[in-house]
Order: C-alpha cells, then sequence, then structure tokens
C-alpha cells in the first residue's frame, strides 16, 4: 500500500511473517502448479494485511466450494509479488494499491501481466490522529500546526521528537520524504508490522494517550478506536513522482487486480470468477472485522461471509 504502493503491512494477523529478501528468493515459495495449461489449481497471492487476507480468504472459499479448484496462497511482500506474477509462479494479485514502475514494465513492455479489473474498493492512506485528541485539539488536524503538539506525541522510540507510527520498514510509504521535505519535527517510528502497529495503536487508545500513526482505508481498526484524519498538501497528479521531493498527500486509489497474461487467457472459470469478484469495503471489513477481531480462521470468516451473501457472490460465479 503506499505511495500508496504500500508495501504496507508486514505479516500480520494470521499472516506467518515473510523474510523481505530479494525477488527470488521471494518467488521461490510459488506453487509448481501456478499458471499450468488445464490444472484445477489456482495460485494467489496474499498481501499481509488483513484487509487483503480477506479477499483471498473469500475468493478461496468460492473457488473450491463452488467450483472445484485447489487454490494455492503465497505470502509475498508487493514488489516481489509483481515479479513471481510475471514468471507465473502465482496467477493472481487480488488487492493492489499502485505500481507504475512494475505496471509499466510487465504489463505495458513484457506483456507477462494483464489488468484484472477493478476490486470495488477505495484505499487511501494518511496520518491519523485519535478523534479523541483532535476533538479536544482541532487545529492538529492541519500538518502546519503538528510541530506544536510534538512534545506531546514523543515517546522513547522518537528521539527527542515527535512519533509518526509507521507499520513494517518494508512498507513503501512517503513518509520519512513528507517529515523531511515538510520540516516536521517528527521522528518515523516502525512497529514492527500490522499486527504491532495495530496493538500500539490500541495501548494508546486504552490510555486515551495521543498519538500520530500511518494508516488507511479500508480498515476494521476504525470501527473500535475512532480516528481523524490530519490534512497534508493537497494531493495532485505527479505530486509524489520524486519519492524523495514528495510533500504532498497521498491519493485516493481504487483498488485494482493483475493476473498472470497466461491465466487470464487460458485459466477458464477460475479466471474469469477472478475477473467478476468484485465486492465494497463494507464487504471487505466484515470478513477483516472476523478474521483480526474475533479471532476465526480466515477459512470460518470466509464460509460465515459466503452463507450470509449469496446474491453477492453468485454473481461472481462463471
Amino acid at each position: 500500500m503506499a505511495r500508496p504502493r504500500i508495501a504496507v503491512l508486514a505479516a500480520a494477523l494470521g499472516l506467518v511473517a515473510l523474510t523481505g529478501c530479494g525477488a527470488a528468493d521471494m518467488t521461490k515459495q510459488a506453487s509448481p502448479y501456478a499458471a499450468a495449461q488445464g490444472a484445477r489449481t489456482v495460485t494467489l497471492s496474499v498481501q499481509s494485511w488483513v484487509g487483503a487476507q480477506a479477499n483471498v480468504a473469500v475468493a478461496q472459499y468460492l473457488l473450491e466450494k463452488e467450483l472445484g479448484y485447489r487454490v494455492d496462497t503465497v505470502q509475498i511482500d508487493e514488489v516481489p509479488a509483481w515479479d513471481a506474477l510475471s514468471q507465473g509462479r502465482v496467477d493472481a494479485i487480488l488487492e493492489d494499491w499502485g505500481h507504475p514502475e512494475q505496471e509499466q514494465r510487465y504489463i505495458e513492455d513484457k506483456g507477462t501481466i494483464t489488468r484484472g479489473g477493478d476490486l470495488g474498493v477505495t484505499g487511501h492512506i494518511g496520518w491519523f490522529v485519535p478523534t479523541y485528541f483532535a476533538e479536544k485539539h482541532p487545529d492538529v488536524t492541519d500538518w502546519r500546526n503538528l510541530d506544536k503538539y510534538a512534545d506531546e506525541l514523543r515517546t522513547a522510540e522518537s528521539g527527542g521528537k515527535g512519533q509518526l507510527l509507521d507499520g513494517s520498514p518494508s512498507y513503501v510509504t512517503n513518509d520519512k520524504a513528507l517529515v523531511k521535505n515538510l520540516d516536521l519535527d517528527y521522528q518515523v517510528v516502525f512497529a514492527g508490522s500490522e499486527a504491532a502497529q495495530i496493538t500500539q495503536i490500541q495501548q494508546f487508545a486504552k490510555a486515551e494517550k495521543p498519538f500520530l500513526s500511518y494508516w488507511y482505508k479500508p480498515q476494521w481498526l476504525f470501527e473500535k478506536v475512532p480516528m481523524t484524519e490530519v490534512k497534508l498538501p493537497e494531493y495532485t497528479e505527479g505530486c509524489d513522482a520524486d519519492p524523495e521531493k514528495v510533500a504532498c498527500a497521498y491519493p485516493h486509489t481504487p483498488l485494482q487486480k493483475f493476473f498472470n497474461t497466461r491465466f487470464a487467457d487460458k485459466g477458464g472459470d477460475a479466471a474469469a470468477f477472478l475477473k467478476k469478484f468484485r465486492w465494497t469495503e463494507k464487504e471487505q471489513n466484515e470478513v477483516s472485522l472476523m478474521i483480526a477481531e474475533q479471532k476465526l480462521s480466515p477459512e470460518e470468516a470466509a464460509r460465515k461471509w459466503v452463507d450470509a451473501n449469496e446474491p453477492t457472490w453468485r454473481e461472481w460465479l462463471p
């Protein structure tokens, strides 16, 4: 997620931690059946944030129970996932937050990846403070006033500056550049993963302490910890083109699906189903909440959602 090309969020909420090494190593985790012509196996890339896990859980459940496929899942960081998809080591990425360099290389130049359509969910990354703090200090929601509250947002990890809490160092974010280019008295501090970041936010909220955090929508945590976005300089097309010079807000991004081109052309019912798979932020959050908060397994959460939403998913079947 993060520019917003999130490499946002690394191993969390029921997902196994990733190594974060190079593309060659990461793609070796894939199924040997991925993209095999005529195979009744589909291999899906699972990004490490719970919304992406929810997509895959429901898609996997329906592919297996309704269409008779065996589904393998592979946990890969965002950019290596594009390499694996191009190589046919995975068949589909169901939630991508925007990787223009990879799109140019693999879609426009090589033709090894095909666009799979809109997921139906719009993603947005931003900086957020707890609503209880914003209500006491309304001006904190303007980035130009953040330094006024740096002392209150200081932690032991932020080195005398205010803390901007991020997730994993593997996330592709603009935050360090934004702090530098907006000349803010803040230090980016990494929680280590989505799960760890959620835990810290919940601990702050329980004690009603102020915090400033990189966060994103859709995400189930907003239902448990109300947060208010800090307005950064307005996003305009291309303002984030240079990662070193970016000084604007993150965009609102319609999240996209991408397929290995061979799978898109020859993947039969599985490819047809995944092209039609499209749901809302509310629906994704329902499954995410069951996984992350209610501690259901992804399969249990998918089954519960599928049982309650047949009119929706019937439209996806080929």
